[in-house]
């Protein structure tokens, strides 16, 4: 006997592949939409590949058919997605949302939206409960968008009950913007050096695919209105993200430890930040007996294979595009080089 049918859009990426995977193992019965249509070599047998774009009129009623009885969405980014679902809450049992950690700010209003302002990185509460005050809903930029989603799915009540995942920043394989490729490609350029910026103790909490998918999975058995966070157990320093990395791919590297903040790229890391970011996960602990399955360090050498065979023969702005749409040169060594020669 399986638990129901589980309709998880967004299949195919990086959480997509991971919640499919955890779903069919706690017993559902699993259709896995994507734009592509495509399977996972991963997955177990018994897997339903469709293929759906949800912006096209009318598909997601189409495949929805008679209905689900939990609807998983990985993709959904505004308010119009967010109305998808509940336009259809008379075929779907409940929902699991995948929103964002970015939708918080601070007491002065600073955000995720705001970090590139003079003085404009937000200083949140370590940790961040999912009580804490957001930005304001709207369509400008994404963390607005993603608060907009969330507003109106839980508008919903027990019309349609659903668990909304506020997710850190994400990691493991098919990732198509890692931030962990800033360590690994160094390791694999053999760059001796690397250079990080506020002393090295920026932290940006990461959460694991798995970690993530381990929270659909108890979302889905446990329907309800809810906000959660989702995050790994630890929120590593960047500086002690380098050296696990290091650790994995048995490389030796020297760390430079810059006072205050990057100079243009120079110590410029995906995780940079001026105060932490570190999310509260006591919540989904208590409410749906959440235990992550994977730490970071654990996490790392799948990881570290799969970027290095991604990235293998290919430049890095191509294999991975979502690192590249920042416009950021994250591996200009010669800068680099320049700063460290004028510090002698």
């Amino acid at each position: 006997m399986t638990k129901g049918n589980a309709f998880v859009l967004g299949a195919t990426g990086q959480v997509g592949r991971a919640a499919v995977r955890a779903l069919v193992a706690d017993g559902w019965e699993v259709t896995a939409a994507s734009r592509g249509g495509a399977g996972d070599d991963g997955w177990p047998g018994g897997v339903r590949s469709v293929r759906l774009d949800r912006n096209e009129q009318g598909a997601l009623a189409a495949g929805l058919g008679d209905g689900c009885d939990v609807l998983v969405d990985i993709v959904a980014y505004d308010a119009g997605h967010g109305r998808q679902l509940t336009v259809l809450a008379d075929r779907i049992g409940s929902a699991v949302v995948v929103s964002s950690g970015a939708v918080y700010e601070d007491e002065r209003g600073r955000s995720f939206d705001t970090q590139d302002r003079p003085d404009g990185f937000p200083a949140y509460p370590v940790p961040i409960a999912e009580d804490w005050r957001t930005v304001a809903p709207g369509d400008t930029t994404y963390s607005t968008r993603k608060i907009a989603l969330e507003r109106e799915v839980l508008a919903a009540g027990e019309a349609l009950p659903t668990t909304v995942l506020r997710a850190g920043a994400i990691h493991g394989p098919y990732c198509p913007g890692p931030r962990e490729l800033w360590f690994v490609k160094r390791a694999l350029d053999g760059r001796p050096v690397r250079v990080l910026a506020h002393g090295g103790t920026s932290r940006f909490h990461p959460a694991h695919v798995d970690n993530i998918a381990e929270l659909v999975r108890l979302a889905a058995a446990a329907p309800g209105s809810r906000v959660l966070n989702a995050a790994d157990p630890e929120a590593p320093t960047v500086a002690e993200i380098g050296a696990a990395i290091d650790a994995v791919m048995g490389a030796e590297s020297e760390t430079v430890l810059m006072e205050g903040a990057p100079r243009g790229t120079v110590g410029l890391t995906p995780w940079t930040s001026e105060h932490p970011v570190v999310y509260d996960m006591a919540a989904a602990e208590r409410e749906l007996g959440y235990r992550p399955v994977v730490s970071y360090a654990e996490s790392l050498p799948e990881t570290v294979e799969w970027l290095a065979g991604h990235l293998k023969g290919r430049e890095w702005r191509e294999a991975f595009p979502g690192l590249a749409k920042y416009r950021v040169d994250f591996f200009d060594y010669a800068a680099e080089d320049a700063w460290l020669a004028s510090r002698s």
